[in-house]
């Protein structure tokens, strides 16, 4: 079980190296970036990635689990919006809990900064998570074709979004 979600601050580069890059590592088509465009980040480079958008871990006897961070909208106009950014639970506890305990987190940390509507592009190969995402209220509202390119091939990018205010 995990034990406690995090919101990381300045001394926590180490902790968010750690889960980013196993996180890449684990699952490397699960996300836009690989691993080696984060492996050659200096202290100076992963500092702003940790603290320019909250990111939080979920923790298990100290040690990092689970990561999803949160990238507000900076347009004034649209800045009631916010996506979900580096999803990531460890594979043995998924389905325990940790990614709905840092949703949560997340969600209660957008809507005390005015957040209204948070959003998510998953691939359209992940139907675990996708599932994970309809569970937890987020509906589809569109598809990027050839959204991202894993292997060689194009894969398209189911765009979901949930509002968390009435």
């Amino acid at each position: 079980m995990v034990a406690i979600i995090r919101l990381l601050g300045p001394g926590d580069v180490d902790t968010f190296r750690n889960i980013r890059l196993e996180s890449l590592r684990a699952e490397p088509n699960s996300f836009a970036s690989s691993a080696e465009d984060w492996e050659s980040l200096s202290d100076d480079e992963w500092r702003p990635r940790m603290l320019d958008n909250p990111v939080f871990v979920a923790f298990d006897d100290h040690v990092p689990v689970g990561l999803m961070g949160l990238m507000r909208q900076r347009a004034s106009k649209t800045a009631h919006r916010a996506t979900l950014i580096m999803v990531y639970v460890r594979r043995d506890l998924r389905g325990s809990g940790p990614a709905s305990r840092l949703l949560d987190a997340v969600t209660d940390h957008a809507r005390g900064i005015g957040v209204r509507q948070l959003e998510l592009a998953a691939s359209a190969e992940n139907s675990a998570a996708v599932r994970f995402y309809v569970r937890m209220g987020f509906t589809e509202v569109g598809r990027i074709p050839g959204g991202c390119i894993r292997d060689g091939r194009e894969v398209d990018d189911i765009l979901m979004a949930k509002r968390i205010v009435d």
